[in-house]
């Protein structure tokens, strides 16, 4: 399971609002191995966390480039997987690697090959100096890729904006926290981690529970929060990225050590986008 909430305002009506806020939970095995978010060695202008799991290593969860490109992806909740299909990680990575194609383009490419995958949800954007562009697929949902319109959405592992009552509970957190004028960037940046680290449970919730095929009651009451937590599985990153009028980048990861459900790091980066 997984969550992101963001506002995509790509005309903001002040230099002090943003071009987009996103925040987001990535839930996931505590022993799945994994490198917490840096700009990568084999491509300085990407910055990520990264997949080290065998067979999958390279591919991420969610990432953006200094060239104003960002992806992020979510599993959609279905029982019955294939085992063999391809890694859902290397969909965020191709598309930050790739310096020539532009956001709906490529998902359309990787909607004709969708076939390959398990389910999932990928979004794509390019904040560039002319126009800021985001796009959605999710291959259990329409065949065509959509342009977002500015506005404030939440995506878990359903379609995008789909009501389960943690994605409705986060998003009108999340719209609360981004309406407030008077927050600092850190005082945002704080706000917004306090909105991924509820832990409360959303239950019950038919619709959520209609999509459980294969899932036990306690895993599904487990997640229904914004923020999982089992003894083995849940909630290990929170990710806050922020970009301004003026193409300043922050980027917020606070991430679980060691399996430890008790220690956490976090970690901060700025730059500018070179656009």
């Amino acid at each position: 399971m997984c969550i992101i909430f963001f506002k995509f305002d790509p005309r903001p009506a002040s230099k002090n609002a943003y071009r987009l806020i996103l925040a987001a939970n990535r839930d996931e095995f505590y022993s799945r191995p994994s490198k917490a978010a840096d700009f990568w060695e084999s491509n300085t202008e990407i910055l990520s966390g990264l997949d080290l799991e065998c067979g999958r290593e390279g591919g991420t969860w969610l990432g953006i480039n200094k060239r104003g490109k960002l992806a992020a992806i979510t599993n959609y909740m279905e029982g019955c997987l294939n085992h063999d299909a391809q890694g859902r990680g290397f969909l965020v990575s191709n598309y930050l690697m790739d310096k020539d194609v532009d956001s709906y383009s490529y998902l359309k490419k990787v909607s004709a090959e969708s076939h390959l995958y398990n389910g999932f949800n990928l979004l794509t954007a390019e904040f560039k100096a002319k126009q800021d562009i985001m796009c959605y697929y999710g291959n259990r949902g329409s065949p065509e890729p959509i342009h977002l319109k500015p506005g404030i959405y939440g995506l878990s592992n359903s379609l995008l904006d789909t009501p389960w009552r943690k994605l409705l509970q986060g998003k009108s957190h999340f719209t609360s926290v981004v309406s407030d004028q008077s927050l600092s960037s850190d005082g945002l940046v704080q706000e917004l981690l306090n909105v991924l680290n509820n832990d409360e449970l959303n239950t019950p919730d038919p619709v959520h529970e209609s999509q459980g095929d294969g899932y036990s009651k306690p895993q599904i009451q487990a997640q229904s929060a914004v923020f999982v937590r089992t003894p083995h599985y849940g909630t290990r990153t929170n990710t806050i990225i922020l970009i301004d009028a003026e193409g300043n980048v922050t980027f917020t990861e606070r991430t679980m050590l060691n399996c430890d459900s008790s220690n956490w790091s976090t970690s901060s980066f700025q730059f500018k986008l070179q656009v």
